[in-house]
């Protein structure tokens, strides 16, 4: 019996050691960990249980029955907890024949994937890989086939991330485009269907892979990555954070924490924090972090459409989702940019029971014609679709500008808002003074003292929260101060929310 418990361990470790230790001090040299200790820094300590740690390929074509058949076969797989909560992973090991995918490769991350979805549970990917093993041919392709279609399957039932701690190119790339959240590792990691020299033969570009699909490049221009960090370890414990505000599946609820900051506290601070002049900017971050539960906030793409915030924070310990224009870049205005951005996130939200808190002060829709070649109108059309189809509780909040159809698209009393406050510095109308006035007088244009009078009118009738209130569509004008305590009770009173919609199939999100 001893001589059989010792041949398990040394198993054990010949499978734990991957392409073997010259391989390992490779990974290192690059800057990056191996798969195996990326999974012990993202899973609480000793929680790993490892699935299929002998499997290796079955391929004999190309003179891979020559090659040694590593156990494992290029992946890591199995589950976890993350403070306490199951997950599952998988996380491609660069050292065993690039982490390239084959039949046997994809039959582990299959079987992993099907655990998650029949737990309930989450389900996250590393990546570190070369693209399909070109020597197995079309039995690799329909592992990548099996692996899309249970991205899909999870779509809207457990969370899903991917991180890209490394290549990932080809078919590897369309499974984190189908999950909820896709990181990157600035420096380290790229993305992209065709690599520079296939760019190069093609179209005659000469780009580097990190020009080509970099962490810059995918969580600043393309919007294919919601955010990207430093190292190894510091994307491990952000995705730990990540996971500690999202539910584990579609029917759980938002997990709630512990949270020691009174929901009635009031914050001074605020009632100064639009300026005198409705064109000069402010930082609706500040504004964010003064509501939430210890100015805690994870922005999502954060440095994509700079104009849109989204993210998650709590609210009395309970995770809430946040939107908000950012009047610090374009005024805050809606493009077709920011609103792809926020309809995703919307709709995340949505998907998995978070309640959405929005904070409103947008000039309206960018103008032009770069915009309008670009699908302004559908664009801001999925925003104006994500809003109205969510079910969730809306807790909306006008600060300044609500102008034009952006303040219906921004969670409005009309296309399903819940709650719907004002500041009393809020604006709302089809457009502002002078551009109002200069149409509807346009007759006294040259005369500047009738013009003057005219928008002095216009401003007091219209710029204001208070037709609105009159009206209904807002439910009350409040004080800065208190937005804090009056977002916590609107979402403690809307927790027993229940909003049905009429049976479909599915929709047709103007995509």
């Amino acid at each position: 019996m001893k001589n059989i418990l010792e041949a398990l361990e040394e198993r054990r470790a010949a499978a734990k050691l991957g392409g073997g230790q010259k391989r390992i001090e490779a990974q290192h040299g690059r800057g990056k960990l191996t798969a195996r200790e990326r999974i012990e820094l993202l899973l609480d300590s000793g929680s790993f249980e490892e699935f299929d740690m002998f499997v290796q390929h079955r391929c004999v074509d190309f003179g891979m029955q020559n090659q040694d058949k590593i156990p494992g076969d290029g992946v890591v797989t199995g589950w976890g907890t993350v403070n306490g909560r199951t997950v599952f992973v998988f996380a491609k090991d660069f050292t065993v024949f690039g982490g390239s995918l084959s039949e046997t490769h994809a039959q582990k991350m299959v079987k992993i994937q099907d655990m998650a979805l029949k737990m309930r549970a989450p389900i996250i990917g590393l990546f570190d890989a070369g693209g399909a093993r070109i020597q197995e041919g079309v039995a690799a392709l329909g592992g990548y086939g099996e692996v899309f279609k249970r991205n899909v399957m999870a779509s809207g039932v457990i969370p899903q991330i991917s991180v890209i701690m490394g290549p990932c190119a080809g078919g590897d790339v369309y499974s984190p485009a189908m999950t909820d959240f896709i990181f990157m590792v600035r420096d380290t990691s790229y993305m992209f269907v065709t690599g520079p020299d296939v760019v190069k033969t093609v179209t005659n570009e000469t780009v580097t892979a990190e020009e080509l699909g970099g962490a810059k490049v995918h969580s600043t221009k393309s919007s294919v990555a919601d955010g990207a960090w430093d190292n190894d370890v510091e994307a491990m414990l952000q995705v730990r954070r990540l996971i500690d505000f999202l539910p584990s599946n579609n029917t759980d609820g938002v997990p709630e924490l512990p949270s020691f900051d009174d929901p009635t506290r009031f914050d001074m601070s605020l009632d100064t924090l639009i300026p005198d002049n409705p064109n000069k900017p402010y930082d609706m971050k500040e504004l964010i972090q003064k509501v939430v539960d210890e100015g805690d906030f994870f922005e999502i793409q954060e440095g994509y459409a700079r104009n849109i915030i989204t993210g998650f924070a709590r609210v009395e310990g309970r995770t809430v989702g946040v939107v908000a224009n950012q009047p610090m870049v374009l005024a805050g205005v809606l493009d077709s940019d920011a609103s792809r951005k926020a309809s995703r996130f919307v709709r995340f939200c949505d998907s998995f029971d978070i309640p959405i808190v929005t904070f409103v002060d947008v000039p309206g829709f960018l103008p032009g014609t770069a915009q309008e070649y670009g699908g302004l109108i559908k664009h801001g059309a999925k925003l104006l679709f994500a809003y109205s189809q969510a079910t969730v509780p809306l807790v909306t909040i006008i600060t300044r500008k609500a102008f034009g159809g952006a303040y219906d698209v921004m969670a409005s009393k009309h296309i399903g808002g819940d709650v719907n406050y004002a500041w009393p510095t809020a604006q709302i109308a089809v457009m502002g003074a002078k551009g109002a006035v200069e149409i509807i007088f346009r007759q006294d244009i040259g005369d500047a003292e009738k013009i003057a009078a005219r928008t002095q009118e216009y401003e007091e009738r219209f710029l204001s929260p208070f037709v609105a209130a009159e009206r209904g569509y807002i439910d009350e004008v409040i004080m800065p101060h208190s937005t804090r305590r009056r977002v916590s009770r609107a979402l403690a009173m809307l927790r027993t929310k229940k909003a049905e919609q009429p049976w479909k199939k599915h929709d047709n999100i103007p995509l």
